[in-house]
Parts: C-alpha cells; sequence; structure tokens
C-alpha cells in the first residue's frame, strides 16, 4: 500500500511523511534524499550532470542504501554531507535530466514493491506512483515555508540568512514547476493542504484522519 505526499520544499512534506509512517506502521521513503545522493557522487567525480553518457556509467556504479536515520552511497555515510544548500540547490538541477530521474523513478518503484510505504518528493503522486491510495499535496506561503527552511537549516549549523534562503527557494520553485520531464503540480485526484498556519502536528493528525478511512478493517 502506497501513500504519497508531494510538495515544494518547506511545505512540510517530509516531517509529515515520517510522522505518518510511524503511526500507520509504515515504512518511509526520502526520494529527496535519493536526488541529493545523486548531485553529491556527481559533484564528488566532477560530471556534468547533463553529461548522459558519464551520468549512467556512475550510475551503473551507484549503490544507495537507506537505513532508519542515515544515507549511505557505496558503503560510506554521506547524511550531513547532502543536507546543505549546495547540494538542495544541485540536487533540483540534477531532477531536470531524463536519465537521472529515469534512473531514480526505476528505483523508488523497485524499493516501494510489495511493501507498506509513505513515499514524499515532487512527482510520487503523479509519476512515480499514479495508483497510490491516497495522494496528498502540500503547499504553504514563500515566506513561511522559506523561514521552516531557514529554522530547520541553522538548527544544523548551517551559516545562512533568510534573504538568501528565500532566494534559493524562489529558484528551485520555478525549476520544479517548469521541469518539462516531472513538473511540480498535484495530481487531479490528490488532496491539497495548506501548511501555512498549521502546526507540524495539525497536518500529521489531518493527515492521519483521512488515510485511516480507507485503511482496511
Amino acid at each position: 500500500m502506497i501513500i504519497t505526499i508531494d510538495g515544494p520544499a518547506g511545505s512540510g512534506k517530509s516531517t509529515a511523511a515520517k510522522g505518518l509512517a510511524a503511526r500507520l506502521g509504515f515504512e518511509f521513503l526520502d526520494t529527496g534524499a535519493m536526488y541529493r545522493a545523486v548531485a553529491f557522487a556527481l559533484r564528488c567525480a566532477d560530471i556534468d550532470f547533463a553529461d548522459a553518457a558519464r551520468v549512467t556509467r556512475l550510475l551503473a556504479t551507484f549503490h544507495l542504501d537507506m537505513p532508519p536515520g542515515r544515507i549511505e552511497l557505496n558503503g560510506e555515510e554521506i547524511t550531513k554531507l547532502i543536507r546543505t544548500p549546495e547540494i538542495a540547490q544541485a540536487s533540483s538541477q540534477v531532477a531536470t535530466h531524463a536519465h537521472v530521474r529515469g534512473y531514480l523513478v526505476d528505483q523508488q518503484r523497485k524499493i516501494a514493491r510489495g511493501r507498506n510505504m509513505v513515499c514524499e518528493g515532487r512527482d510520487q503522486g503523479t509519476v512515480v506512483f499514479p495508483h497510490a491510495i491516497r495522494k496528498f499535496f502540500l503547499i504553504a506561503d514563500p515566506v513561511a515555508r522559506a523561514e521552516r527552511r531557514y529554522r530547520e537549516m541553522i538548527g544544523r549549523g548551517l551559516n545562512v540568512t533568510r534573504e538568501n534562503v528565500l532566494t534559493d527557494q524562489r529558484e528551485r520553485d520555478a525549476r520544479d514547476e517548469s521541469n518539462a520531464i516531472a513538473p511540480l503540480h498535484p495530481a487531479d485526484d490528490a488532496i491539497i493542504i495548506d501548511t501555512s498556519s498549521m502546526t507540524a502536528e495539525q497536518v500529521l493528525a489531518r493527515l492521519e484522519e483521512d488515510v485511516r478511512q480507507c485503511l482496511p478493517g
């Protein structure tokens, strides 16, 4: 059984997805971390994101493990290394390339096959899992989203400003929304929730209430 939660950065989807998975006893698939890991690997190898041949060769040796709370690439933990503004921007850029997105969409489907999962990202309900039992799309005011991202980054010890976070967010939104492969938008049957004035607990309660209505008795 698959539940998808999509939306732009800062809308609260990661927190909601992790919390919902825990409450339902489902597994959690952080697809954003997968794109970040690819971007990180390509930057380390000094490979241009648009160089399909070299990217494809690298992905053939790419082994990603995602144990709870950790991201491991080819046996090396990169959890903190991929949570920087630079890698966030790079992951948004790499996601515009069909040779990367096709590979990761295939990986996500393989991971989720036969499992109960809450999957969060940008295109989970529209492209990756179009037949998910429930699809959510979280939105929020851009300033509220940027403030959440800012507090999150400061909490991780990153040296950022509110202005830089908002600027990066605007650039990322424009890139995600204009992506020719899988533009950021809600699925036709997605439930859209504006989290601007909601606490994380309120968002989670709203999602859980809706999902439990469609679970087997």
